[in-house]
């Protein structure tokens, strides 16, 4: 595999398993080292996701690559920024920020599965928790990663939005929160592009549909739920995490130096308009 991003250094957050893993290694494939940051490094035992070595980070030092992997919660500003501090004094740069960490998660526990949140009855608590883990922990790791990036007048920040940030359909009114969190992200990524982009820092966002994780499957995403939206997906199958890490790839290298603002919607065109 071309080795694109040699002598790069990259952050994915959120990438203790799931997307966010792939892209750490898809990352490390074509030469980064690699960040690895999650509120729990081994979350991949919560939906038993297979790894070729112990952790993220292991998997990455087997590709021949240097990895660390950092704890914490990018919700808080303190933490964001110590791990942003830690990152320069291992590595003396940041180049390429993906903000994976996010979802929609449900704040009684990562086991309680999706929460219900429709427009008209939402709660402040389950509304602000899922504002908080989606826009906010972006919006903290780009204010901070992007102050090494201004110095080094360099940077590519990736940001993950969804589908669900992208349209609004009948069978997705009951996760409202999350739907709005990630539509809030494509607009930040825009406003953030044109802050940035003197400074030749490009910001464009990935927005995955349907996707094969350990997550999603563990909560039905299989067997006749897979066959229904398959038949909604005009490429005629849903996605796995390596499809969306090689967009995740095109945002992060020299492909997309004259490309910023934009989503990219990893669909298989369920998404069209």
């Amino acid at each position: 595999m071309c080795q694109k991003l040699v002598g790069k250094v990259a952050l994915v957050t959120g990438a203790g398993r799931g997307l966010g893993r792939a892209y750490a290694l898809h990352l490390a494939e074509i030469g980064a080292d690699v960040v690895v940051n999650d509120i729990d490094l081994e979350s991949s035992r919560d939906y038993n996701e297979e790894l070729t070595a112990p952790r993220v980070m292991d998997e990455i030092r087997k590709l021949g690559r240097h990895s660390i992997g950092i704890q914490a919660d990018v919700t808080k500003r303190d933490q964001v920024e110590a791990m942003v501090k830690q990152i320069l004094g291992e590595f003396g740069r940041l180049d390429i920020l993906v903000n994976n960490a996010g979802g929609n998660l449900n704040r009684l526990g990562s086991k309680s599965g999706s929460p219900i949140t429709y427009p008209s009855s939402v709660s402040e608590a389950d509304h602000d928790y899922i504002m908080n883990v989606n826009l906010r922990s972006c919006m903290l790791c780009c204010q901070t990663a992007s102050i090494p990036m201004k110095q080094q007048k360099y940077g590519k920040i990736v940001n993950v939005s969804s589908h669900a940030g992208m349209h609004a359909v009948p069978e997705m009114i009951k996760a409202v929160s999350y739907n709005v969190a990630k539509a809030a992200i494509i607009h930040y990524t825009r406003c953030l592009a044109a802050e940035l982009g003197p400074y030749n820092i490009t910001v464009n966002c990935v927005a995955p549909a349907w996707v094969y994780t350990s997550r999603a499957i563990a909560e039905g995403r299989k067997g006749n739920t897979a066959d229904e939206l398959t038949k909604q997906i005009p490429l005629g199958r849903l996605g796995y995490p390596k499809d969306v890490a090689k967009v995740v790839e095109f945002l992060a290298t020299d492909l997309l130096d004259y490309v910023t603002g934009q989503c990219i919607s990893v669909c298989g065109g369920y998404v069209l308009f």
